[in-house]
C-alpha cells in the first residue's frame, strides 16, 4: 500500500519540554487521517513538522516521499496547508485573496481563472467574488481559507483544527468539502479536538501529552480500547451521581456527557448502578447500554492506558 506520510519515532522538544514524544504512524494515500486530542497534546507541533515548517529534534518523517528535515521545500511545494488561525487578508476581496495565493504558488496565468472558477463552484462562493473577506461569516471564511490551500491542486492537504470557532452547520458543510476532496484522490490529514469529527475519518490517531496512545479506524479503536459496557445514565442530581458511581462494584469510569453520564462498567452492572443511585435518593430517568463513542474510548485510554495493536502499516 502506498503511503503519503510515514513517521518513525518523530520527536520535538523545546528545552526540557517534550511536545511530541517518539510517535510512529503511517497515512495511506487517499485517506482522511484524523489527529485527535485535547489542546496542548502535540497535534499542531506534529503537523508543523510534517509540513516542513519545524525541524524534528529526532526521528524522521516523509511526506509524499520527501524527507521533511532534508527536503522541506520539496514538501511545501506539494502540499496544501490550512493553519489553526485564519490567515487571509480581511481587507481584500475573495477573488483578490485567491489571486494572491495563485501568485505564491506560481500558477500559470492561463490556469488561474479556471481554477478560481472551479473552486468558487466547489465551495459555494459563487457570487461573492467581490465581497471583502471581513464581511464574510466564519464558515465562509473557513471555506475561502480551504480554497487558498487547494488552489494549486495538491496531492496532500494538512488542516490544523479547521472548524474551530464555527457553528455546527458550517462544520458539517466543511466536512462535506473534505469528503469531496478525498473522493477526488487528495490525502487529507486533519487535526481536531472535536471527538465527533474524528468519526468521519478513515483512520484516527489519538494524541495525549505528546504521545500517540492509539491509532486505528474508529471502529477498531472502539473494539480494542473498551474493556466494558458503556451505560448512558440520565439522573438528578447529576453531581451526586458523579460522586456515588465510582464506588459501585464493577464500575471502571464515570464521565459527564452533556446533561448525561457515561459509565463504563461490566455488562451486568445495570441493576447495581440503578440500586446504588436510588439508595442515595438520586432519581434515575434513563439507564441503558449504548455503543461507545470515541470520547468514551479516549477517556478510557487516558484513565487506564492499555496496550493496543500496532498502528496500521506498522
Amino acid at each position: 500500500m502506498p503511503y503519503a506520510v510515514e513517521a518513525e519515532q518523530l520527536t520535538r522538544t523545546f528545552g526540557d519540554f517534550v511536545a511530541v514524544d517518539h510517535i510512529s504512524f503511517r497515512v495511506a494515500e487517499g485517506e482522511i487521517f484524523g489527529f485527535l486530542g485535547p489542546n496542548g497534546s502535540g497535534k499542531t507541533t506534529t503537523i508543523r513538522m510534517l509540513c516542513g515548517l519545524l525541524l524534528p529534534t529526532s526521528g524522521r518523517a516523509t511526506v509524499l516521499g520527501y524527507d521533511v528535515a532534508r527536503q522541506p521545500e520539496e514538501v511545501k511545494a506539494r502540499i496544501g496547508y490550512m493553519s489553526q488561525r485564519f490567515s487571509l487578508y480581511s481587507d481584500l476581496t475573495v477573488r483578490e485573496n485567491l489571486e494572491f495565493y495563485a501568485g505564491i504558488y506560481r500558477l500559470p496565468r492561463r490556469e488561474v481563472r479556471r481554477r478560481i472558477g472551479d473552486f468558487l463552484h466547489l465551495v459555494g462562493l459563487e457570487g461573492r467574488e467581490n465581497t471583502r473577506v471581513e464581511h464574510l461569516s466564519g464558515g465562509l471564511k473557513q471555506r475561502l481559507a480551504l480554497g487558498c490551500a487547494i488552489l494549486h491542486e495538491p496531492r496532500m492537504l494538512f488542516l490544523d483544527e479547521p472548524t474551530g470557532g464555527v457553528d455546527p452547520a458550517s462544520r458539517r458543510e466543511f466536512w462535506d468539502l473534505i469528503y469531496d476532496l478525498a473522493g477526488r484522490g487528495t490525502t487529507v490529514f486533519v487535526t481536531t479536538h472535536y471527538m465527533d469529527e474524528a468519526e468521519h475519518c478513515h483512520t484516527v490517531g489519538l494524541m495525549y501529552q505528546g504521545k500517540l496512545i492509539a491509532c486505528d479506524s474508529p471502529a477498531g479503536l472502539k473494539a480494542q480500547a473498551m474493556r466494558g459496557q458503556v451505560w448512558e445514565v440520565a439522573c438528578e442530581p447529576l453531581v451526586a451521581a458523579l460522586d456515588r458511581l465510582p464506588t459501585v462494584p464493577g464500575v471502571q469510569e464515570v464521565a459527564i456527557y452533556g446533561t448525561l453520564l457515561h459509565v463504563i462498567a461490566e455488562s451486568t452492572s445495570g441493576p447495581a448502578i440503578r440500586a446504588a443511585l436510588e439508595e442515595q435518593d438520586i432519581r434515575v430517568t434513563m439507564l441503558e447500554p449504548i455503543p461507545p463513542s470515541l470520547e468514551d474510548v479516549f477517556i478510557s485510554l487516558v484513565q487506564q492506558p492499555v496496550v493496543l495493536h500496532a498502528p496500521p502499516g506498522e
